[in-house]
This record gives C-alpha cells, sequence and structure tokens, in this order.
C-alpha cells in the first residue's frame, strides 16, 4: 500500500501553470526544506500540466522534456529533488492530449509509466482531458494503474479524474491510491465552498489506501498565481485547511513558497490540524450537527489513541451560534461523561465540557478542537 495516509506536498498548477523549468522547481525543493515543510510532512513536489515539447521523440515515441524549460532533463530535475529528502511527481493524462494540449499518455500508458520510473519518478498526477468518448475513464485509469505496476518503481497515482463517471464506486478496484471528486479549484471562497459542500456525502469513501482528493489548497495564495480569483482572507484560508484535513483529502500546497506569508505558513504546518489529517486509523469523518442550514455543519472524527477531532464550519453570510450534542456523539448525559477540548488552531486547553458545547461562529470561519472523553 503507497499511500497508507493522505500525500502530502506541493503541485505547480496553481501558481505557475504552464510557466514552469527547473529553475523554479529546485527553489521549490529548497523552499520546501528551508521552511521546515519537509519535516511538517509534505514530501512531494509535483510538476503539473505543460513539462513536455509538443511532440513525442519520433524515434522512440518517448515524451520528451521542453528542451528550452528543462535543459538537464527530468532525471537531472528528480535526482535534485530526492538529494532534498523529497519525492518527485509527474503529471499525465488519460486522453490524446492534456488539457493545455501537450501529448498525453493514451494508448502509450506502459511506454510512459516506464519513462517515468526511469526518471525517477515517486507520483503520477493523471488527468482526464481530451479522451476518446467511446473508452471508459474505468478502463482507462485500469491502464496506467497496471502500467505503474509494471513500470519497476513504486509511483503512487494520483487520478484526476473530476469526479466525472462516479470515480467513488470503481476508483479503488481501478488501482488508484487517491482520486479527484470535484473541478479544479480556484483562490476563492466561493470555489473553496462549493468542493467542501459537494463532499458531504462523500466523505465514507475516503481510506487507507485511497484517498478522496479536493485538490490542491489555495491557502496563502492572496488572489496571485494561475488560478488566482481575488484570494481569500486568512480566516477563510483556516477554514479551507481545517476542512482538507477533516476530510483527509491529499494536503498538496499550491502558494508560491517564495512568497509565502508567516500566517499562511504556520497554519500549513500547524501538527494539530496535520495529525487530524493525517490519522493513522483513516477513519473518516461524520457529520455530528446541521441544524441551521446545509452551509453550516459539525463534523466528527475518532482518531487513534481515543481522541476525538470536532471541526464547526460557518460557510455563511451571518454569525450563527452553534452547537452540538455529546449525546449524539454517543456520550450519554446520565454517565456525566464530557470532552477534555484542545483549541486545535491555538493550542489553548479549554477544560472539559459537559452535555452541549456553544460557540458563536464568524461568517465564512469555524473552529476546530481536539478533543478526549473524561
Amino acid at each position: 500500500m503507497l499511500a497508507k495516509r493522505p500525500p502530502m506536498g506541493f503541485n505547480t498548477w496553481n501558481t505557475f501553470g504552464g510557466d514552469i523549468n527547473e529553475e523554479i522547481i529546485f527553489k521549490t525543493a529548497d523552499k520546501m526544506v528551508e521552511l521546515g515543510l519537509r519535516d511538517a510532512g509534505y514530501e512531494y513536489l509535483v510538476i503539473d500540466d505543460c513539462w513536455s515539447e509538443m511532440e513525442r521523440d519520433p524515434a522512440t515515441d518517448r515524451l520528451v522534456p521542453d528542451h528550452i524549460k528543462f535543459p538537464h532533463g527530468m532525471k537531472y530535475v528528480a535526482d535534485y529533488v530526492h538529494s532534498k529528502g523529497l519525492k518527485f511527481g509527474m503529471y499525465s493524462d488519460a486522453g490524446v492530449y492534456t488539457c493545455a494540449m501537450y501529448p498525453a499518455s493514451f494508448d502509450r500508458e506502459y511506454l510512459d509509466a516506464k519513462t517515468f520510473a526511469e526518471w525517477g519518478a515517486d507520483y503520477l498526477k493523471y488527468d482526464y482531458g481530451n479522451k476518446p468518448d467511446d473508452i471508459r475513464g474505468d478502463v482507462l485509469y485500469r491502464r496506467m494503474a497496471l502500467a505503474l505496476r509494471q513500470s519497476g518503481r513504486d509511483i503512487v497515482f494520483s487520478a484526476c479524474q473530476w469526479g466525472c463517471d462516479e470515480p467513488h464506486q470503481w476508483i479503488r478496484s481501478a488501482g488508484a491510491d487517491l482520486y479527484r471528486s470535484t473541478g479544479d479549484i480556484l483562490d476563492s471562497f466561493e470555489s473553496m465552498k462549493k468542493i467542501a459542500l459537494s463532499q458531504i456525502d462523500k466523505l465514507c469513501c475516503a481510506g487507507p489506501g485511497l484517498w478522496n482528493d479536493t485538490d490542491m489548497l489555495t491557502v496563502g495564495m492572496h488572489g496571485n498565481g494561475n488560478v488566482g480569483r481575488g484570494g481569500c482572507t486568512d480566516m477563510e484560508y483556516r477554514t479551507e485547511f481545517a476542512l482538507w484535513c477533516m476530510i483527509q483529502s491529499p494536503l498538496m500546497i499550491g502558494a508560491d513558497l517564495r512568497k509565502l506569508d508567516e500566517t499562511s505558513l504556520a497554519l500549513l504546518k500547524n501538527p494539530h490540524l496535520i495529525r487530524i489529517n493525517q490519522d493513522e486509523d483513516g477513519r473518516p469523518p461524520y457529520v455530528l450537527h446541521g441544524a441551521v442550514d446545509e452551509e453550516n455543519f459539525t463534523l466528527c472524527k475518532l482518531l487513534t489513541d481515543n481522541e476525538i477531532a470536532i471541526l464547526m464550519v460557518n460557510l455563511t453570510e451571518r454569525t450563527i451560534k452553534m452547537r452540538f450534542l455529546m449525546e449524539d456523539m454517543g456520550i450519554p448525559v446520565h454517565t456525566r461523561l464530557g470532552l477534555a477540548m484542545t483549541d486545535a488552531y491555538t493550542g489553548e486547553n479549554l477544560g472539559v465540557k459537559r452535555e452541549i458545547f456553544f460557540k458563536d461562529i464568524a461568517p465564512h470561519d469555524s473552529a476546530c478542537y481536539l478533543c478526549r472523553i473524561k
């Protein structure tokens, strides 16, 4: 099992789009180490679309790195990433062309998997653009999954299938390690909100060996970069990160690490939230309470060592006094037990709360707690 926990790392698309080159990759790898992100668990550095020449090598039929963007080739880039104690990720597509119209892996899955393995890839993001209409997605993803297993190298398989064709019903059996169940994220609160709400009925579809990928994080982008759309406030980024951690999405940073502000960096390295995301048991959360409407809800997640994570989320435009009953968690009143609560954002010990818990949650804000029954 290559993905016992949700993968963590960095992906180039959100900030750089097609404007990538080996210098950017090297500087990003350096920053992942310098900023302590590698030590916090972010280990994959993934190059997204637009890395190759527009045509395959006519002599070998292999994909060829853009000779201007990557003059030393991908093995050279992978070796540098590995020298930093990181893992190297590549991108391709199940179609004839990628989303940006570069050559993709349709009908050349085994050749491309072997090529990626020879370059030293540890991770493959596999998109879903420009595929033949008469071939099902499950067949195409099964092809690449088998090709990667035959490549001679362990390569995490990230199926970027956008939620098309109900992948939660078949993607585990196809051989993926994580799969996208949403469209692409943009750096705006509305985009994050739409993606988050789309996952409420899919919370049970993730676990060790197969994770539900809600796309790269926009934390710290502040409207800049390839998917910048006005950006979010620090509070909104905190809500995004807590949600991604709670629903066990892979944590792939999308912000430019060379320009990352201290608030965003501290959030991305928050040990309490990362622990929730990386919990060994990998149990999905459940919706504990949603008394006002579907845009405010409380998630509860059972962790190892008898710990419980609770996330209260208000995605509305008004402050809401949210609450949850401990009876609904399985703690009857007559037991006289309660929850010893620690604020996962600040680390503050809130003491033991019993029977019911109230919290005023501002618009777009959230509250997250690590709890033990006392």
